[in-house]
């Protein structure tokens, strides 16, 4: 009877872990949400603006993503060990990519924080490399 169970899907970052992993691409895409929302304050086209915001979240997820997979592939117990605020930073930097930052706001200062806030990810993430 097990052979016709139904099939279980997962997901995961890859389908093999690679072991490639790198803030950059969270900073990739929040780069691009603080020059969108550049571009949204630039330009008073409705049209341009709905477009720039539905773009906009649409990247911000892309953050949020690539966040979560540092956070929970990537980071083990010594890193959280040795560097006891990172919890709270991935949480910080999750929230600011969400509705309470850069999707609220079309703001370019909102943007600047989410790329303060990775960069904080990124000065810890190329120290555990290098140990």
């Amino acid at each position: 009877m097990r052979i016709f169970a139904r099939a279980l899907t997962v997901h995961a970052h890859c389908d093999l872990p690679c072991g490639v992993y790198d803030p950059a691409q969270a900073r990739i895409e929040a780069e691009s949400v603080k020059a969108i929302q550049e571009k949204y304050q630039a330009n008073e086209d409705p049209a341009f603006r709905t477009r720039a915001i539905q773009i906009k979240e649409q990247r911000a997820e892309l953050v949020k993503h690539h966040l979560d997979v540092l956070w929970s592939d990537y980071f083990k117990a010594p890193h959280f060990e040795k560097y006891p605020q990172l919890h709270t930073l991935f949480n910080d930097a999750v929230k600011q990519a969400g509705a309470a930052g850069v999707k609220g706001s079309n703001d370019p200062a909102s943007g600047q924080k989410l790329l303060e806030l990775i960069a904080e990810i990124d000065k810890i993430f190329w120290e555990t490399k290098q140990a």
